[in-house]
Order: C-alpha cells, then sequence, then structure tokens
C-alpha cells in the first residue's frame, strides 16, 4: 500500500525514522473521542514551558527517548486493534518526519480517525492541504485538536493566530484556563471570531488552580451553550499516573 502511494508522487523513504517519548493503548482521556479506545504517539520535546504542564518529562532536551523507523511505528497502529490514533507530544509538529508518518497512515491504515494534538505556536497550513487530499481519495480522517495558551499559561503571546481561521467542526480548540482573565480571553476571542460555531470550543480547568464549578458558572452567566467543559478522564482513573495513560 505504501508503495502504491508512493506511485502518485509522495516519495517515502523507507529508512526514515522518529525520536519517540512512548507509545501505547488506553482511551483518549479528553477531546471529540473521549472514552474511545486509541493509539497514542507521544513525540519529545516542544517549544513552549506552559506553567502547568504536565508531561515535561517528556519535554527536557535531555529526556529519554526511543529511535524507531516509521514502518515498524506504522505496522504498530496497523495491528492494534483500534480506530482511533492520538499524535501528541512535545509539541508533534516540531518533528520533520511528521508529513511522512501521516502520508504512511493514510497509505496503510486509511479508515483511521487521526487526532493531530498541537500547542497553537506552529502554522497549521500545510496540514490542512494534506487532510484534504486524504479526504480527496477516502484516506485518513485528519483531525486538528489545538490549544490557545491563555495568560496563566506563561505563553500567550506565542501563539500563531492565523490557525484559528483553518479550524472547522471537525477539529477542537481547547483553552486550559486558571482564572476569570484566561476565561474572558477565551469568551472575547470566542465570541470575535465566531469560534463558538465554527468549531469545537473546550474548556479545561488548571488542576488544583481553578474549581471546575466555577468554569460552569461562567459557562452559566453568558450562556456559552456552544462550549464544552472537559475534564480529563485519565487524570480521573489514573491520578497518580503520568506515563502509558
Amino acid at each position: 500500500c505504501i508503495r502504491d502511494r508512493m506511485s502518485v508522487g509522495y516519495d517515502i523513504s523507507a529508512s526514515l525514522s522518529v525520536p519517540l517519548a512512548e507509545r501505547f493503548v488506553s482511551i483518549n482521556g479528553e477531546g471529540q473521542r473521549a472514552g474511545y479506545l486509541a493509539c497514542f504517539i507521544r513525540f519529545p520535546h516542544c517549544n513552549l514551558r506552559c506553567s502547568y504542564c504536565d508531561t515535561m518529562w517528556a519535554n527536557e532536551t535531555h529526556s529519554s527517548f526511543e529511535e524507531i523507523a516509521l514502518v515498524d511505528l506504522v505496522d504498530w497502529v496497523a495491528h492494534a486493534g483500534v480506530s482511533c490514533v492520538t499524535i501528541t507530544g512535545g509539541e508533534p509538529l516540531l518533528q520533520r518526519a511528521l508529513p511522512d508518518f501521516l502520508h504512511m497512515l493514510d497509505a496503510t491504515c486509511p479508515h483511521l480517525w487521526v487526532e493531530l494534538e498541537t500547542n497553537g505556536s506552529r502554522p497549521l497550513d500545510i496540514y490542512v492541504d494534506m487532510r484534504k487530499a486524504f479526504d480527496a481519495h477516502k484516506g485518513i480522517t485528519l483531525s486538528f485538536t489545538m490549544d490557545w495558551k491563555t495568560p496563566s499559561s506563561g505563553m500567550n503571546e506565542l501563539m500563531c493566530a492565523d490557525n484559528l481561521s483553518l479550524l472547522t467542526k471537525r477539529d477542537t480548540l481547547k483553552f486550559v484556563v486558571g482564572d476569570i482573565t484566561d476565561l474572558d480571553q477565551m469568551r472575547t476571542l470566542c465570541e470575535k471570531l465566531d469560534l463558538f460555531k465554527r468549531t469545537n470550543v473546550f474548556i479545561s480547568p488548571i488542576s488544583g488552580i481553578i474549581d471546575p464549578a466555577d468554569i460552569v458558572a461562567y459557562m452559566q452567566e453568558y450562556h456559552l451553550r456552544d462550549a464544552r467543559l472537559q475534564l480529563q478522564l485519565h487524570k480521573i482513573i489514573w491520578p497518580h499516573e503520568v506515563k502509558g495513560v
């Protein structure tokens, strides 16, 4: 199948490899596919340093990882017996071989829903073009879960605002919030750009900083009927685990 896709113009080297922080099968803990089993592929390293990061162990320059051939990673996904793949990090868009990996998944497992998680600081445009090509031949369904880093993160000024116009109802825009300032920015931005209607807006609390009930009260006060509160299932089920969940 991979060779067939290569014949239509996309050249993939069999020797390509990527660094991998971890891979596992578990339920998706958040987003549109929450509760469904998924293959998780976590790439190491990130260009941001959010105040509340819960995967810092994968982001440090000295973090440990395995080097794995893309063909072996695709083979692992193909035999996992699930319908969803979540690509996360770190920041996956830092990986130069990510487009190759997506094309290989498309060639081998065209039935998959592939969720690409990104911190919102890197341009998404080339991946939008890729998914149009995937859609045209009924290949993988590529979905973006994009963060918008609010002021509490310390990374708000590094967001790539151009990405917001690229999101659709297939995608998720996630706001992790810690206080009223974060909530106000989320509401103002979404109302200004009509994001509540154009994509799926999820609001997640910073654990231990804001009570989820306060987010619900805010949603009630401002009639945010098209936003969704999100609690991370994996942290509820495995509160003391940071890897493999």
